[in-house]
């Protein structure tokens, strides 16, 4: 995407630099310089959206759809401090650009037809407070500007906040996010009231096909219980996943 004039004057006074190796982003260059960016490791997924091992990973889990990543993920690599940087260095226009990019590969494959909305996994309130910005609302921000699809963070919320999930295997990540996820007040309510007939307003989960977007997909312990906790609202839904990082086993 072209940068406007005003963007290359704010360059001149206020320079950016690339998270991975420091140096000075220039031109079209955004949030990663291009040659870091040729240097990533980008996964293999978006040549079968529907049936990878990504996906399979929530097979007979939820009604999963599609699911892809851009990159490999490994600790002390170039993505993971991509990452660090957007969740931790005060950096979210990292993760809209991450977003823009995922955005970018997907509408090469046609990956959002279908899909009625983005709902991005939720922090705590507390964990929110301390970043000031939720990474994978960031994310979903920047697939929206291509996409245009709605998101939607208020509908499902994280009530708590048990421990870091890095450095857990399998069994203690599904553990650690059991019960961290519940309709939000508003959506309940919303829920009640349209089953008493007193506003149809409410947004109808039946049938809709949702895109859930994490910043980094280890074993699909946090996106399944956030997906499941959906389900309890409505069975009827479906799902896709998209994420920046794919920690493949």
């Amino acid at each position: 995407m072209r940068r406007s004039i005003l963007a290359k004057i704010i360059d001149l006074f206020f320079p950016r630099f690339c998270p991975i190796c420091g140096n000075r982003l220039v031109g079209e260059e955004e949030s990663i310089c291009l040659s870091c960016n040729l240097h990533l490791p980008r996964t293999d997924t978006w040549e079968k959206p529907y049936d990878n091992e990504m996906a399979k990973m929530f097979w007979h889990q939820i009604p999963i759809e599609k699911a892809c990543a851009l990159f490999y993920y490994k600790g002390h690599s170039f993505v993971s401090n991509v990452l660090y940087q957007l969740k931790y260095n005060n950096r979210p226009e990292i993760a809209t650009d991450m977003g823009k990019l995922l955005a970018q590969e997907g509408m090469r494959i046609n990956f959002f037809d279908g899909i009625d909305g983005i709902i991005p996994i939720p922090l705590a309130r507390s964990r929110q407070k301390e970043r000031g910005y939720n990474q994978s609302e960031e994310i979903a921000k920047g697939i929206a500007v291509l996409t245009h699809l709605p998101i939607y963070t208020d509908i499902v919320r994280r009530t708590s906040f048990k421990e870091s999930q890095t450095h857990k295997n399998r069994w203690q990540r599904q553990q650690n996010v059991e019960q961290v996820f519940e309709l939000s007040p508003k959506y309940k309510t919303e829920l009640a009231c349209s089953s008493a007939k007193e506003s149809p307003s409410h947004l109808s989960l039946d049938g809709k096909h949702f895109l859930i977007i994490d910043d980094v997909c280890t074993t699909g312990a946090t996106i399944i219980a956030c997906c499941k906790t959906l389900m309890e609202a409505e069975p009827n839904i479906h799902f896709s996943v998209l994420s920046i990082g794919w920690a493949k086993n």
